[in-house]
């Protein structure tokens, strides 16, 4: 267990804001343009498998549709205190990945645990326009 993931376990708030998911479900995302993948079924066990520690939000298109499939991991009001911030995840288009984001999220998130280093595969930088109409 990681320093991070240590702190992140003791100092969780009942209570406090938790990490939220949110995962783009527009124009292209979550839609036979990405072929290959179950898109109800991704959005359906990111739901189940962190409905205790998460808030997973399906949003319309977060105009980024050249990383298709997006999920952006927003920090819990522990992680941003801890200097964590939001993480975009792009062409996440197989089970195994969102397995990987699960299992981040579940051990506390930006600023609170490390993610998987696999996860450095499907991070980008989206616009600064996008961000901040994300974060609005």
């Amino acid at each position: 267990m990681s320093k991070q993931s240590r702190r992140a376990a003791s100092t969780t708030k009942v209570g406090a804001a938790p990490c939220t998911v949110t995962v783009c479900r527009g124009c292209c995302c979550g839609t036979p343009k990405v072929p290959g993948l179950d898109h109800a079924a991704q959005l359906t066990d990111l739901r189940q498998s962190l409905a205790a520690v998460a808030t997973v939000r399906p949003v319309g298109c977060l105009d980024v549709c050249e990383q298709a499939n997006v999920i952006v991991v927003q920090p819990s009001a522990e992680g941003r205190k801890a200097g964590g911030r939001p993480v975009w995840l792009g062409l996440v288009n197989d089970p195994d990945a969102a397995a990987d984001i699960t299992a981040w999220v579940k051990a506390g998130g930006p600023g609170l645990a490390d993610p998987p280093d696999i996860l450095d595969l499907y991070t980008f930088s989206p616009s600064r326009r996008i961000r901040q109409e994300l974060e609005h």
